[in-house]
């Protein structure tokens, strides 16, 4: 598999040894910051490859989708803060016939944790006595929050729960209401991402937590995900991915 990586930070440094381990091929690193071999995805770049892997800023999202669907080519996209345009990027897809695959969290573990907050959500929700409640930690750096892997989380709980069906991210200065599910975020230090989801009574805490040590395991998820997306047409989530792996099924 030859892959383009767009977005060369530390997620891309990540992919790229994930790729060559694999025994991958990688065409070009893009990154209008880094040092990389373009600033910018081109045609001549996407003609090169079978797949883009793409963790770059949101605003690029839809201008390097439109060029993908241009030029025929797959991409898996984990660039995050910009799901708030999915409605647009759709419309972008449509003038191609590509496959495109994007989400918040390509680990494997992650998604494991999702089911498991999922199965636990739905228990509590015959149990009025505990309340949901979460929260996130990420590096310094990170530029969203929350993180989309906070607000997959949030969705399922909200999904589960007859009674938190809305969630809050932003400071609270006054009472959290009998509908809402608070997950805060916090930033700083070198954390790859540690996402907590606590059930509270007044008896008892039960805590859910995800831990990730490097980034190496999503950039893992990425590249196995750009493996399955070869050859597939169509818009898919990650969990569309992960589905598969976790049924055992191969791209």
């Amino acid at each position: 598999m030859k892959a383009l990586i767009v977005g060369y930070g530390s997620m891309g440094r990540e992919v790229e040894k994930v790729l060559l381990d694999r025994g991958h091929a990688v065409t070009a690193r893009v990154d209008p910051k880094a040092r990389a071999d373009a600033p910018a995805v081109t045609a001549d770049l996407a003609a090169g490859a079978d797949v883009a892997i793409e963790f770059a800023a949101a605003d690029a999202v839809l201008d390097n989708a439109a060029l993908y669907a241009r030029c025929g080519l797959n991409a898996v996209n984990g660039s995050t803060g910009w799901y708030g345009r999915l409605d647009d990027l759709k419309k972008v897809l449509a003038a191609g016939n590509i496959g495109y695959l994007y989400g918040s969290n390509f680990s494997v573990g992650a998604h494991l944790f999702f089911a498991l907050v999922r199965e636990a959500a739905r228990l509590a929700d015959s149990c009025p006595e505990y309340d949901i409640l979460g929260y996130e930690i990420h590096h310094k750096r990170k530029k969203d929050s929350p993180s989309g892997t906070a607000l997959s989380i949030a969705k399922i709980i909200n999904q589960e729960s007859s009674r938190q069906k809305k969630t809050v991210t932003e400071r609270l200065d006054r009472a959290v209401k009998p509908d809402e599910l608070h997950f805060a975020s916090l930033r700083g230090g070198e954390f790859p991402g540690v996402h907590t989801v606590l059930l509270d009574s007044l008896a008892d805490t039960i805590e859910l937590k995800h831990s990730a040590r490097s980034r190496g395991g999503f950039a893992l998820g990425a590249v196995r995900a750009a493996e399955w997306i070869v050859g597939r047409k169509g818009l898919f989530e990650v969990e569309d991915f992960i589905r598969d792996v976790l049924n055992g099924r191969k791209a």
